[in-house]
């Protein structure tokens, strides 16, 4: 005779995890939902050979540089990288910009702290349109800072130093933008 077991799982018993912890956790799921999707979308924006827009408009639109856009907006240096070009820009996350120690954008962004500033954000531009396939065959890049930009590749990814390059070759009017997951502080 066959016998039938119906395998029942005990009942859940109620979670101990604060609201704050839930809530914190779901925005960090939700925020990286979103870079994704608005680096995607600004990727498959610019497949054609002639982009629009300039590295300026370009990261502004994308959405997730909104932390990078108020600096080079304190950092006087919008007008640069809406001219001529060709650049390339290694561009932080507002994601990689909170990796930072509590307090030190809000001391960037302050005007007596503005050649502080200048310095690091100029350290994340290179003269020049330089393509994720001629990143990965060099060893060191110079900044716009005269500081150089160590580059290798580690398990098949493209690292700046210790940033990680998250998304490559989004083609401007005036460059290209590499996406990098932490901000690129220039040694003193």
């Amino acid at each position: 005779m066959l016998q039938r077991w119906t395998l029942r799982r005990p009942a859940a018993k109620p979670s101990k995890i604060p609201l704050t912890h839930v809530i914190m956790k779901l925005k960090t799921l939700l925020t990286a939902v979103a870079l994704l999707a608005s680096v995607s979308l600004v990727s498959a924006s610019h497949h054609g050979k002639h982009a629009s827009k300039d590295i300026v408009d370009t990261a502004v639109a994308a959405g997730s540089f909104e932390t990078l856009a108020a600096a080079l907006g304190a950092a006087d240096l919008v007008g640069a990288l809406k001219g001529e070009g060709p650049f390339t820009v290694f561009a932080p996350t507002d994601e990689a910009f909170a990796k930072l120690p509590a307090g030190t954008i809000d001391s960037l962004l302050k005007p007596e702290n503005k050649d502080k500033l200048v310095d690091i954000l100029t350290y994340h531009v290179v003269a020049g349109e330089v393509p994720a396939k001629v990143a990965v065959t060099l060893t060191e890049a110079e900044a716009l800072n005269g500081k150089k930009i160590t580059l290798m590749v580690k398990g098949g990814d493209l690292f700046l130093n210790e940033s990680k390059v998250i998304k490559t070759d989004i083609k401007t009017s005036n460059g290209v933008i590499h996406v990098i997951d932490t901000v690129l502080i220039p040694s003193s």
